[in-house]
């Protein structure tokens, strides 16, 4: 991957939740590229040991279920010992599993706000010692194009989704004092390998290239330049923004 080199992010600490594969594996790539200490947390050990094997050096990858807040607070902290301090968060963990209105229950509405919201702010709650001990960090919180323009069924994603702007501008009030800048970024649809076996078509495909202005299909790649760029000192002015990289979609 072609890529700006951040002088700013050299040897710095980021913790990247689902790291393993998808867009969080080209997260990962990326900042190792940039000479940083990469933690990975995700569901897939296999993915997990793989891609921190693929890597080498300057990375730990922990096993981690984020919808369990204590083993995301534990694992938090077992990448800290192995790293030094966290002083970039990228909260990327989640699940875009399609759902009806007569299919959510309950139990399943929660289960899907602790996958895809609860732990962002967890995360941020548990690298806040660190940050705040390093004079200053970077989180950036992963939301979605969904619920602004997907024709999908999956009201309880898109609603969670749609909640990470509003925990963004949040956190950054709060944090921002103690020089943590907090921003979200909000892919369209990237054409992850989760993504081309499940849901890409000859007809869907044909339908992102007519909403897109930009007539290409968007990759991994293109959200990880956005978060070196939003987690390094060329973005110090930066807080409390979310960034659409949805071709034009939206």
């Amino acid at each position: 991957m072609t890529q700006t080199i951040y002088g700013s992010l050299k040897g710095k600490s980021v913790l990247i939740t689902g790291g393993a594969s998808g867009i969080g594996e080209s997260i990962a790539e990326a900042f190792h590229q940039q000479g940083c200490k990469v933690g990975i947390l995700d569901y897939n050990a296999e993915a997990g040991q793989a891609l921190a094997k693929r890597l080498g050096e300057r990375v730990h990858f922990e096993h981690n279920d984020v919808r369990d807040i204590p083993a995301l607070q534990a694992a938090i902290r077992r990448v800290s010992d192995a790293l030094g301090p966290i002083t970039i968060l990228i909260n990327n963990a989640a699940r875009d599993d399609r759902h009806t209105i007569d299919q959510v229950t309950p139990e399943y509405w929660r289960e899907r706000f602790a996958t895809n919201l609860d732990h962002q702010f967890f995360a941020a709650q548990a690298v806040l010692p660190d940050m705040e001990k390093a004079g200053g960090g970077s989180v950036i919180n992963m939301g979605s194009t969904s619920y602004l323009a997907s024709d999908d069924s999956f009201a309880a994603y898109k609603t969670a989704k749609s909640a990470v702007v509003g925990l963004t501008r949040a956190l950054a009030r709060e944090l921002g004092p103690k020089h943590i800048r907090v921003n979200s970024i909000v892919p369209g649809w990237i054409m992850t390998q989760r993504q081309i076996d499940l849901w890409l078509t000859p007809e869907s495909e044909a339908e992102l290239l007519k909403r897109q202005c930009v007539k290409r299909k968007l990759v991994p790649e293109d959200i990880a330049k956005v978060a070196l760029f939003l987690s390094s000192g060329d973005a110090g002015a930066i807080t409390a923004q979310s960034y659409l990289v949805d071709g034009g979609w939206v």
